[in-house]
């Protein structure tokens, strides 16, 4: 018995080659950590290096808080949230690899694309959070399951729904590059065709198009895909009557070349129902008046070829603004620029019925002409706001997209090809500064909720911009620029952030 003992005490001991072992195992853990650790801190310098560049603001701090608010928003997720988000990720390679081998063609409708599997095949939602913005996409992340898929044209159009935290909530895939985005009002509450929680977004094809789609806010679902009537093609803009039950679209009669404004029933699935006169060539972008009675139209004066997109009339271009009756379609006022190519282009509206207007100029790049412009029922001609030095050259000749914030005077201008995002003070029209993104297109309002429940309802605002290298920037302005500009330095008169999205964020981008 006791040797027995013995041998079991002397199988327990640890022989010197476990030691040895043990000691191989943690050396190797140890450096295994330490190198870990070492090459964290190496890309985390390097990637705060490369902000400090884009963002003199940036610091070590913001990547410590982002994992935190990462953290927190994963542990507060209920499981059935998680559940879903599983789900929809295994989803995805499916959706994206059977895309548009449907056909979408319904032979009895001419109007209307069929849609019964298009909403299952070509959404993925991600998460049940409300939308604040919806935006259109010219590349969306790939599927590297599809990489060597010859059996399909591949494309990375698409249109995506955006949370609060500037967060992708839904993606939903396109046939085509789409332009401008359109949320259906929710003045008439009362009426039960219109649900506040789930009402349309409207996505236009890029001009000129003979497509556009109807969407569900919440979730990205495709509703209805609208075909143009014959010898019609759209110009990529749209707009909603105030109480959300006629949609107005840009479009042009493809035999005559004269613009068009066609008549869509939302509540009669989006039939065409009535055209109109725009009173000029290639309308635009339009604009519902705050009288509720007016459209507002922005006649880009340029001919377009359907098919080559070519512009066939640059030299007698007649650009115009007008003012039309929107259920006869009565011109009431038109206003022309002072340059033929001056092409009016994009329209946003102040609250007390003014108009903001982004112009193209389509002439020879060394004339300088104002790209920025307003416009009042009743003023004989435009007045353009104030760029120090008259250095309209700055934005290239071209003006992407302006939005307004009426409470504030304060308006905000892209220029993808300027490479930079634009803030007026609209009480003096005088630039507050700009603010250098490359190709930055989509500007839309930006509302900072408070966490304080103590401060007042007069929360800080800005703008959300978008842009083609994935970014979504709030740019808030500083209180003090507004009132003391010459005393406050440039740097410190825009307040900048930025989010990063493995995505092209296109043209437009639409608040709700």
């Amino acid at each position: 018995m006791h040797s027995i003992d013995t041998k079991t005490a002397k199988k327990s001991q640890p022989q010197p080659e476990d030691k040895q072992s043990n000691n191989e195992l943690l050396a190797t853990s140890a450096l295994t950590m330490l190198s870990t650790i070492m090459g964290t801190v190496a890309l985390v310098g390097i990637h705060h290096r490369y902000r400090k560049q884009r963002q003199p603001d940036a610091r070590l701090q913001d990547y410590v808080v982002g994992i935190r608010s990462q953290l927190q928003s994963l542990t507060s997720t209920p499981t059935p949230q998680l559940a879903r988000f599983s789900y929809a990720c295994q989803q995805a390679a499916t959706a994206w690899q059977h895309a548009y081998h449907l056909s979408l063609d319904d032979k009895n409708n001419t109007n209307h694309h069929s849609v019964a599997d298009f909403s299952a095949a070509h959404t993925t939602t991600v998460l049940t959070r409300p939308i604040c913005w919806v935006s259109g996409v010219a590349s969306m992340p790939k599927n590297s399951a599809l990489a060597n898929d010859d059996q399909r044209a591949d494309n990375d159009f698409g249109v995506v729904g955006i949370d609060a935290d500037r967060q992708i909530v839904w993606q939903t895939t396109m046939p085509e590059r789409v332009h401008d985005i359109v949320v259906q009002p929710v003045a008439d509450i009362k009426n039960a065709c219109i649900d506040s929680k789930n009402r349309d977004v409207v996505v236009m094809g890029r001009r000129p198009s003979e497509n556009f789609w109807v969407l569900d806010t919440a979730t990205g679902h495709v509703k209805f895909a609208i075909n143009a009537a014959n010898n019609r093609h759209f110009y990529g803009h749209a707009c909603y009557s105030l109480d959300g039950e006629l949609l107005y679209v840009t479009e042009n009669d493809t035999i005559s070349l004269d613009g068009k404004i066609g008549i869509y029933d939302a509540y009669d699935n989006y039939k065409k129902i009535a055209e109109y006169n725009s009173h000029g060539i290639g309308p635009h972008e339009l604009i519902m008046h705050p009288d509720s009675e007016t459209l507002v139209i922005a006649n880009g004066g340029i001919k377009t070829e359907q098919a080559s997109r070519e512009e066939l009339n640059l030299d007698s271009m007649r650009p115009s603004l007008v003012y039309v009756n929107r259920h006869t379609g009565a011109l009431l006022e038109q206003i022309m620029p002072e340059h033929n190519q001056m092409s009016v282009r994009h329209l946003a509206m102040h609250d007390d019925g003014t108009v903001m207007i982004g112009i193209q100029f389509q002439g020879e790049k060394h004339i300088n002409v104002p790209l920025v412009l307003t416009h009042k029922r009743g003023d004989a001609d435009f007045k353009a706001l104030i760029m120090p030095n008259d250095q309209w050259q700055r934005f290239h000749q071209y003006i992407a997209s302006v939005a307004v914030d009426s409470a504030r005077n304060l308006l905000c201008v892209t220029t993808p090809i300027g490479g930079c995002a634009v803030i007026y003070d609209l009480n003096t029209r005088t630039l507050i500064n700009d603010v250098s993104l490359p190709d930055c297109a989509g500007a839309a309002m930006f509302l900072r909720q408070s966490t304080n429940n103590t401060a007042n309802h007069d929360e800080r605002s800005g703008f959300i911009v978008s842009d083609g290298q994935g970014q979504l920037t709030v740019l808030t302005v500083n209180s003090l620029a507004t009132a003391e500009l010459a005393t406050i330095d440039q740097g410190e008169r825009i307040f900048i952030n930025s989010k990063y999205h493995m995505m092209s964020f296109d043209n437009h981008l639409q608040a709700l």
